[in-house]
């Protein structure tokens, strides 16, 4: 039999405050000591009947050379390396952890989350903007690395217990769109170096001058080099999906790369969330009677940067987007938004193409421009 606490329990939150029946159902505590004592114990309105304990949830800052990782009563650090994502995996499976929650931080996180997940783990990567405001609502100002990991097991509670819960789970990414990722990611490096170096030549002394342009020719070399093994990579791995990028006026092959590479998505969700993960959806900015002005922010800018260079391409070439532009232009909407719209445009008609599984049709595109 269990002996329970005579003493009312406060309730789990403050919003079911002043509300018994919540507090009847709150599982009550056992007796320490008392082996006949049950371990978890719940009132139902049709009777006594154990129930299962809500798994808990972990937390994890990320640093460059180790994990602060928080869950339950535990807080333990491990280094940021195979063997610490080993041990904590190991110590996450033992206590059933559901969700674990990690901030992007540059990359670093990037081999943890996919040995958690490798290891049969829920895990989700969260803007670090996103966890700060978190932080902020609950009220913690400071912070530190232990802080930080205990929010965030509080977040990953919060989106555990969340209607759309799945759609912040990260997707495991395959091996062949990761090696993608990484040649983009340092085309793009390379092409920021370039610039830069670019800008020094302008005003650099005689002196300089055979440095900065020996430093430009490594750099051309390096994005030749580059730029090779991203399309042989893309024929042998993705050539159905580049084929069909290839055929819309506009979309070149940097592109296609990075819609590949860092939109998997892409064919995957309707044309509203597709949308809004490009950061092309025009968010609301309602209050009351304030009908506010919709402004699009957010979203991955590495996408939306080629998209953008690809829809500048596209206003003057593909006569789908140029009478779309025209057309809102021709309704007095400013050039900056009108080039906006045509990127959402786009990425719909991408999105569309590759759901189908069909190249470019001009003609079912040209009535609804």
């Amino acid at each position: 039999m269990c002996r329970l606490r005579a003493k009312p329990d406060p309730p789990e939150s403050e919003q079911f405050a002043g509300q018994p029946e919540v507090n009847a159902q709150r599982p009550l505590v056992p007796e320490p000591g008392n082996p006949n004592s049950c371990e978890r114990m719940s009132v139902h309105v049709q009777g006594r009947e154990t129930v299962a304990a809500a798994r808990p949830c972990a937390g994890i800052d990320v640093a460059k050379a180790h994990l602060d990782a928080a869950w339950a009563e535990r807080c333990v650090r491990v280094a940021n390396e195979a063997a610490g994502w080993e041990a904590l995996a190991a110590q996450l499976q033992v206590d059933a952890v559901d969700v674990v929650l990690l901030e992007a931080s540059g990359g670093y996180e990037n081999g943890v989350a996919c040995a958690l997940q490798a290891a049969g783990l829920t895990v989700v990567v969260m803007n670090p903007r996103q966890a700060r405001d978190f932080a902020k609502a609950m009220g913690e100002l400071a912070k530190t690395d232990q802080i930080d990991a205990r929010l965030l097991a509080q977040f990953a509670a919060v989106i555990a217990q969340h209607p759309a819960r799945a759609r912040y789970v990260r997707a495991l990414p395959d091996a062949q769109r990761a090696h993608l990722a990484a040649l983009v990611m340092r085309r793009r490096q390379l092409v920021e170096m370039r610039s830069a170096e670019t800008n020094r030549l302008a005003q650099a002394h005689p002196a300089a001058v055979a440095s900065v342009q020996a430093m430009l020719r490594a750099i051309d070399k390096q994005l030749a080099r580059v730029d090779r093994d991203i399309d042989d990579h893309m024929r042998r791995h993705f050539k159905t999906v580049a084929a069909w990028l290839a055929t819309v006026t506009g979309v070149g092959t940097v592109t296609a790369a990075t819609l590949v590479a860092l939109l998997a998505e892409l064919g995957q969700l309707p044309r509203r969330p597709i949308a809004k993960l490009a950061g092309l959806a025009p968010l609301a900015r309602d209050s009351g009677t304030r009908h506010g002005r919709r402004s699009t922010w957010g979203g991955r800018a590495e996408v939306r940067a080629v998209l953008y260079m690809a829809t500048q391409s596209a206003v003057r070439h593909n006569a789908v987007i140029r009478a779309f532009y025209q057309r809102l232009l021709a309704h007095g909407k400013p050039k900056k938004v009108a080039l906006v719209a045509c990127m959402r445009k786009l990425l719909t008609i991408l999105n569309a193409m590759l759901r189908d599984g069909t190249p470019w049709d001009e003609s079912k595109h040209l009535n609804t421009a």
